[in-house]
């Protein structure tokens, strides 16, 4: 495996994350922070951060203090003040009107890490967009699909994919109107020569565009998740965000960031931005590697920062000499997110870094979240928590509530909407008769009202932190002659939680092995991002299913996860 950052390593979905939040007391040791302070700022919708200083926007730093760095890469050097987001944000959002969009028209982009990201980002913000940003190992159907399904009237990428441009141009509406960073191909303009004929002031009618962003549903086609369009302005921020930032983080104008992720996922993409609406400064790496970014933040004195388990685990394998070679004491918190941390991990963690661990659950629908500290999870394992936004419901298949211990659909009631772009059906579904909302998670509530998870809606698979859904995976496969019917699911691996596994009932004709084992696997890299397809494939002469054609996946999946991992408690 490539050593890397993987795809969707931060969850359109953010299924499942930790914080890692060290305060002082008086200077001496780390202290787990209060989850019900950040609760109360939550829900009093306080748009101000814990010293008190108005939250706001990048826009407002760029006038008090331009010069400062609202964001530095980390492999070139390169830096972006707040008065040059300012000046090239603006001038984003001043195309986009001269291109005819208004707000709450769409937009997409496909782009790396790059310096570009935030002022392509923030410029459909402040135009008043629904900005998508789309994984940049999707295949040109995939992101065709995005694209067409949000309506994006601009679609923006880089010369480092003019390769899949160049296809994904002819599967796009000619109307479309196609920008490229970078360099041009043919069907593109050059982003740089539009953006530079644009004024470099706020355009007239400013009003705060949301991203909307795509995970896959269990048909195997992405869904947008589309929040209201709340016609706010640029300063005021998203009250669930700046609790769970602000508060919770402690994030503030003193803040060094480091973003070691895909900025195209919700939460990194969310994160920075935020740092950025508080006047902090952002380190972007390209892509994650254990020691470079313990180097990092000795180099810049990082105070916050986000990872994955995949992430820890990465750190904690690196030779004793290399872990305490590097100065580490400014960082003083870290979002943990979008997998589960095998309790050994998390221990060693805690151990390397202090008793500062937080736990969350949540979804990128924001329809509710749960938190839970060091000293909790160490005396509950498996636990996410208890409710931090929302109230946490749990429903049983009669549609009646369940008590204390026992497994039913997880729900949370009192949560803030969202639904489905183009989905009416998958939104109605997301909503029972009392209004709670769900994204299909099982799991049950302990007497005092810490949350276990017992499974993933849909067995959703998360490798590394991608919320990998097996439909997608499983249409790919049947759609080989060799294959009369594929079941999709998770197994264990040591480093990403789970990998992708496939197991093939063969057609007619053909010989199970290696050999078809190995052919499959590589039609299915022709056909979906790397991160879906499967790792291995096994075969079965005939795949389980009822008399009604539902396959009882549960019976395949079962022989490759140990039994101590099925249990109530195990995030499978």
């Amino acid at each position: 495996m490539a050593d890397h950052f993987p795809d969707g390593m931060t969850p359109c979905a953010m299924s499942a994350f930790v914080l890692v939040n060290a305060q002082t007391e008086g200077g001496g040791h780390p202290v787990a922070a209060d989850p019900s302070r950040a609760a109360r700022a939550n829900k009093s919708r306080d748009l101000r951060n814990r010293e008190g200083a108005q939250v706001t926007h990048p826009s407002i730093h760029a006038r008090t203090n331009p010069d400062k760095p609202a964001y530095i890469m980390a492999a070139t050097g390169e830096t972006v003040t707040y008065g040059q987001l300012e000046a090239r944000s603006n001038q984003v959002a001043q195309l986009f009107r001269s291109l005819g969009l208004k707000p709450q028209d769409h937009m997409a982009f496909v782009l790396e890490n790059s310096a570009r990201f935030y002022e392509v980002a923030f410029g459909a913000q402040r135009a008043g967009l629904y900005y998508t940003a789309i994984s940049t190992h999707l295949q040109p159907e995939e992101i065709a699909y995005i694209v067409g399904d949000c309506g994006a009237k601009v679609f923006i990428t880089s010369i480092r994919f003019a390769d899949r441009a160049e296809e994904l141009r002819k599967q796009l509406s000619p109307d479309t109107v196609c920008l490229m960073i970078g360099g041009v191909i043919p069907g593109f303009q050059s982003f740089e020569d539009a953006v530079k004929a644009m004024p470099e002031t706020p355009v007239a009618d400013e009003v705060t565009g949301p991203d909307m962003l795509y995970s896959s549903g269990t048909t195997g086609r992405p869904k947008g998740v589309k929040k209201p369009f709340e016609n706010t302005p640029i300063t005021q921020l998203n009250p669930f965000l700046n609790a769970l930032v602000g508060t919770m983080c402690g994030a503030n104008s003193e803040t060094v960031y480091l973003s070691p992720a895909p900025l195209y996922h919700a939460a990194p993409m969310r994160f920075n931005m935020m740092i950025m609406c508080y006047g902090g400064t952002s380190i972007i790496m390209e892509k994650f590697d254990a020691e470079e970014y313990l180097r990092l933040v000795e180099k810049y004195k990082v105070t916050f920062s986000q990872l994955v388990p995949t992430m820890f685990i990465r750190m904690l394998k690196l030779p004793d000499a290399i872990r305490t070679k590097y100065d580490i004491s400014s960082l003083k918190s870290a979002v943990h997110a979008a997998a589960p941390c095998p309790a050994d991990v998390k221990k060693a963690m805690i151990a390397w870094w202090g008793p500062i661990i937080l736990e969350y659950y949540a979804g990128s629908e924001g329809n509710g979240v749960t938190i839970i500290n060091s000293q909790e999870a160490l005396e509950r394992p498996g636990s996410v928590g208890r409710a931090l936004v929302g109230e946490i419901k749990i429903v049983g298949e009669d549609g009646q509530l369940e008590g204390p211990g026992d497994i039913g659909q997880i729900y949370f009631a009192g949560a803030p909407e969202f639904s489905y772009h183009n989905d009416p059906e998958k939104t109605k579904g997301a909503y029972n008769e009392h209004g709670w909302s769900s994204l299909g998670d099982v799991g049950y509530l302990d007497k005092d009202g810490y949350l276990f998870l017992t499974d993933r809606k849909s067995y959703m698979i998360i490798s590394g932190g991608v919320n990998i859904y097996p439909q997608e995976t499983e249409d790919a496969l049947i759609g080989h002659p060799a294959v009369t019917d594929a079941a999709v699911f998770g197994v264990p691996n040591a480093e990403m939680g789970e990998e992708v596994k496939a197991v093939v009932q063969p057609a007619d004709g053909y010989e199970a092995g290696p050999e078809l084992a190995a052919e499959l696997m590589a039609y299915c890299r022709t056909k979906l991002s790397p991160i879906k397809c499967p790792k291995s494939i096994d075969f079965d002469p005939e795949l389980p299913r009822t008399p009604t054609g539902k396959l009882m996946k549960r019976i395949l999946r079962d022989r490759y996860w140990p039994k101590e991992a099925k249990g109530p408690a195990a995030v499978a």
